[in-house]
């Protein structure tokens, strides 16, 4: 029962942190932001935020400009949230699209290896 509550209150927090960037933010960058996943803890203190950033070039400036936002970002969530206590919001850079786009470049490799291979 408490997982069903965690993912509910994830889902949530995810939901809204992506309405305040479409529509409380008035700088147009935030639109390259994509909120990927957050994670609850057990006790609901803090929540891991993973952001998705399209252009590489600046995700370390997006995250730095998140978190001196967070306690905004975290009052506006406890305006639209029926938790007692809004958890700790914590910012990461979800880079799993930088590893799918390594491991597709293996599997090229390795398929371009193996026709060489075979051309032999």
């Amino acid at each position: 029962m408490a997982s069903f509550r965690l993912q509910k209150v994830s889902n949530q927090i995810k939901d809204e942190i992506s309405l305040i960037l479409l529509q409380k933010i008035q700088d147009t960058r935030f639109r390259l932001i994509t909120v990927t996943n957050v994670k609850v803890s057990p006790d609901l203190k803090q929540a891991k935020i993973y952001l998705s950033v399209y252009e590489k070039e600046l995700r370390d400036e997006f995250l730095e400009i998140m978190n001196e936002m967070k306690g905004m970002i975290r009052s506006e969530l406890a305006h639209k949230m029926t938790l007692r206590f809004v958890p700790e919001l914590v910012f990461f850079i979800d880079d799993t699209i930088d590893y799918v786009e390594k491991m597709e470049d293996l599997f090229k490799k390795i398929h371009e290896n193996d026709n060489q291979k075979n051309d032999e």
